[in-house]
């Protein structure tokens, strides 16, 4: 359960990096439109603009808010995935116990045996859909959580540190302006 859950959450980070990605993108494009009209790479060269950089995949996966988030929702479904994997396993040895004695029954007794496995087949596929949505569904409200909880602290760190920019994901970032540590540290570790 736990390697499909660490699965889950990468996917998740990963759609959560891309929609950040994109705005950035913008934000820089438009960021870049403005300095090419003129005096504002002045004012910024002469300030100094600082930017920082967060990893939300590290967040949602490092953080203390996310490993309690990750246990409290492998805690609440493992029961249901237990129940799923026992209801795939008794069909496979259903099948396997078909396949096994099909040569010998009677053509009404294998199209009986044959719409009972089929309707066991329909039935865990339903209930690993509703496993699924269910899962997601709970995943999303508990990271959603923790993602308002990282933007506080990011807006925290931002004031107190003086950024004029902070980038959550990116194609390519200097160690030297990551502030996911910090982040991090802030959200308790």
């Amino acid at each position: 359960m736990k390697s499909k859950f660490e699965q889950r959450i990468a996917v998740l980070a990963q759609r959560i990096g891309r929609a950040n990605r994109a705005i950035t993108f913008g934000v820089i494009l438009g960021l870049g439109g403005t300095m090419a009209m003129g005096a504002a790479p002045v004012q910024a060269q002469q300030q100094g603009t600082k930017i920082g950089f967060v990893s939300t995949e590290r967040i949602l996966r490092d953080s203390k808010p996310a490993r309690a988030a990750q246990a409290k929702i492998e805690s609440e479904f493992k029961k249901r995935d237990n129940e799923l994997q026992r209801l795939a396993d008794n069909l496979r040895n259903q099948i396997q116990k078909f396949d096994k004695d099909a040569p010998v029954l009677s053509e009404s007794e294998r199209i009986r045996r044959q719409r009972e496995l089929a309707d066991l087949d329909s039935d865990l596929q339903r209930k690993r859909r509703e496993f699924q949505e269910d899962f997601n569904r709970r995943r999303n409200e508990e990271f959603s959580n923790i993602v308002e909880q990282a933007d506080a602290a990011i807006k925290q760190i931002a004031e107190s540190q003086g950024y004029d920019l902070i980038i959550q994901d990116a194609v390519t970032v200097s160690p030297r302006v990551d502030i996911t540590d910090q982040v991090l540290q802030a959200l308790g570790g």
